[in-house]
């Protein structure tokens, strides 16, 4: 998966909208599909990405969606069936996409055999599920309260603060890298952003999209 990922996401109630903001101020390309035509008019008011009224589990509607491009989707309906033909539906028409499905706890995680990762309702928040869909290279610490964000962000090869010290970067007001690389001592003035390690990142959410193309690209 690339730096700014394409990502579908099936379900645009609360949980599928504030997962897109959340990933779409992290600077990603979200595309929503919903199948309710009230949801999808709310949606148009407060979204200024693409939103598709239909059915995902319908092969031309995720097609639409721009499924042959996209690095993840992820299906965040309260229906764990519905979820699940989405995400096999997606599977079969782009191999190796990665998968995120939302369901019910009373079925375990069998589904774990035919999605990448799978998210339980009471705890499907919407930075858990953005941490699901973006897979291991930037992780949320979910249980923090309030809008600040705390990630854990490995740093890419080629991005602007690889190989720099932390004097050297230009970081936005309103950020600030907590840890040097894996974690081992809080991060100071001379600490070397290497790319391929993680760093422990403290932002608030209108420059994330800016620290996320310093240390990612």
């Amino acid at each position: 998966m690339a730096s700014t990922f394409d990502i579908i996401i099936a379900g645009g109630g609360r949980v599928g909208f504030q997962t897109a903001e959340i990933l779409g101020d992290r600077g990603h390309n979200v595309t929503i599909i919903e199948r309710d035509e009230r949801i999808v008019s709310e949606l148009a008011d407060e979204w200024m990405a693409t939103v598709i009224q239909g059915d995902a589990t319908n092969p031309d509607i995720i097609e639409q969606a721009g499924i042959e491009r996209a690095d993840a989707i992820a299906a965040l309906t309260g229906e764990t069936g519905l979820n699940l033909a989405v995400c096999l539906a997606a599977a079969e028409l782009s191999p190796g996409i990665r998968t995120v499905a939302r369901i019910d706890r009373s079925t375990g995680e069998a589904y774990t055999r035919f999605v990448d990762a799978v998210l339980f309702p009471e705890r499907a928040g919407a930075r858990v599920a953005a941490n699901e869909i973006l897979g291991s290279d930037v992780q949320t610490l979910a249980d923090v309260t309030g809008d600040l964000d705390i990630m854990v962000v490995r740093v890419a090869e080629g991005a602007p603060a690889a190989g720099k010290q932390l004097s050297e970067v230009r970081f936005p007001a309103g950020s600030l890298i907590v840890s040097d690389a894996d974690g081992h001592q809080i991060a100071r003035p001379d600490t070397t952003l290497t790319a391929g390690s993680r760093y422990v990142v403290a932002f608030e959410p209108d420059v994330a999209s800016e620290v996320m193309n310093l240390m990612r690209g």
